[in-house]
């Protein structure tokens, strides 16, 4: 277990002070511990992995989501690591080209507002933040935990124990404290009928700040080329209608599963076959959405995808993360747990289920599953790219941030 803490100023290091553990050290997770350390919390922040995850595919930051970062006092630092997406290319079966779109068109973007980072970028800038206020244990995660009636009782992987006033779960999709507390995943896990993989292989294509997307029914592969970059973010996605649970923490499965499905792909497939089989930054999932009736139970609360995970259909997952950890923070600033988790789930979850539902709207039709609806796709996209940009969907700004105290530490009682 690696630990770093650098410890508060003197000054404001009075008692008593709430006592939070998160786990997960993504994007929910630093968030929601810069918010709760300026509410007077002593965080622990726990990440099962040896060190921050650097790199990683784009990611949007939209609407209501960049009030956050700009009330954080990051959104220079992520507008110098904007990626200016400026093409969507549209490929048939053989490889010919269907359309050239403006990437807004389909986003429902902001052009010259809305942010895409490399998710790296998003983590590292958050981490920024709070790691001279907040302690890490990294290569580490929760074992067991036990409410109690006067905290949560922790036992850690590495064998230590502590206790808690609260301990949050933002470990993800597939979040181990949602299950300790609500049970298996399978209840609360919305298949939307797809899964993917994505990694990152050499670009030898010539490709520049552009996606080009190659599909037949069922099946997409893209690439994705964030620059002028020697990499590029290779994605292949598939129709799939049950989720395949066994493959999920089987990497072998993963790649085999994927390979199976494609092995008989034309383009740049082949290729992107043979760089998956070597890739050590792969990352498989079922394309799906968490949907709970309650996010808390007691002293322990869920953010993020470990919540509410939206899919990548949306758009919305960081968005949702960043601003699900500014209104559980915020609510629990001058309240007791069970009022303020009662408050973030009230007051939040309008904004969540206004985004989740953005895959009613027609973006899962980008993937065609039969011949028809391909056709179809097609037919729409050569319409769209002689058309202007649309506007910005309202549900990425259908929350307006409230305004909430800080407050001294000394403020917080248990």
């Amino acid at each position: 277990m690696t630990s770093v803490r650098t410890e508060l100023p003197s000054a404001v290091r009075t008692s008593p002070r709430r006592t939070a553990l998160i786990s997960g050290a993504s994007i929910a997770g630093p968030a929601l511990a810069y918010w709760l350390n300026r509410y007077g919390f002593a965080v622990t922040v726990v990440e099962k992995a040896s060190a921050l995850r650097g790199g990683g595919y784009p990611i949007d930051v939209r609407g209501t989501a960049l009030e956050v970062v700009r009330r954080m006092g990051i959104l220079p630092r992520l507008r110098e690591a904007h990626i200016e997406l400026r093409r969507l290319t549209f490929l048939e079966g053989d490889g010919s080209e269907v359309a050239s779109v403006d990437p807004h068109s389909l986003t429902g973007g902001a052009a010259g507002r809305d942010l895409e980072v490399r998710r790296g970028d998003l983590t590292d800038a958050l981490y920024s933040v709070v790691r001279d206020d907040v302690e890490f244990l990294f290569d580490d995660s929760i074992d067991t935990f036990e409410q109690t009636g006067h905290g949560v009782d922790v036992t850690f992987r590495g064998g230590s124990r502590r206790t808690y006033d609260m301990v949050f779960g933002a470990d993800g999709v597939h979040s181990r404290t949602r299950e300790f507390l609500f049970g298996p995943e399978e209840q609360f896990h919305r298949h939307l009928g797809y899964c993917f993989a994505g990694f990152t292989m050499r670009n030898t294509f010539g490709l520049s700040h552009e996606v080009m997307m190659w599909n037949s029914p069922g099946r997409a592969a893209a690439l994705y080329a964030t620059g002028d970059n020697a990499e590029v973010h290779a994605f292949l996605n598939f129709a799939h209608p049950e989720p395949p649970f066994d493959a999920f923490r089987n990497p072998q499965a993963q790649r085999d599963l994927v390979a199976a499905v494609f092995a008989d792909a034309g383009w740049e497939v082949p290729g992107m076959l043979a760089a998956l089989r070597d890739a050590d930054d792969l990352f498989f999932d079922a394309v799906s959405q968490i949907r709970m009736p309650r996010w808390s139970s007691g002293r322990v609360a869920l953010v993020g995808d470990a919540a509410y995970a939206p899919s990548f259909l949306t758009g919305q997952g960081s968005s949702l993360a960043l601003v699900g950890a500014y209104m559980l923070a915020g609510s629990l600033a001058d309240r007791d747990h069970a009022a303020g988790f009662a408050a973030y789930e009230h007051d939040t979850r309008d904004f969540v289920t206004v985004n989740q539902d953005l895959v009613g709207e027609g973006d899962a039709a980008l993937f065609p599953t039969t011949a028809r609806a391909l056709e179809q796709r097609n037919a729409m996209l050569r319409k769209l790219s002689v058309m202007p940009a649309a506007r910005e969907r309202p549900a990425h700004s259908a929350l307006t941030l409230p305004e909430f105290d800080v407050i001294r530490p000394s403020a917080a009682g248990r």
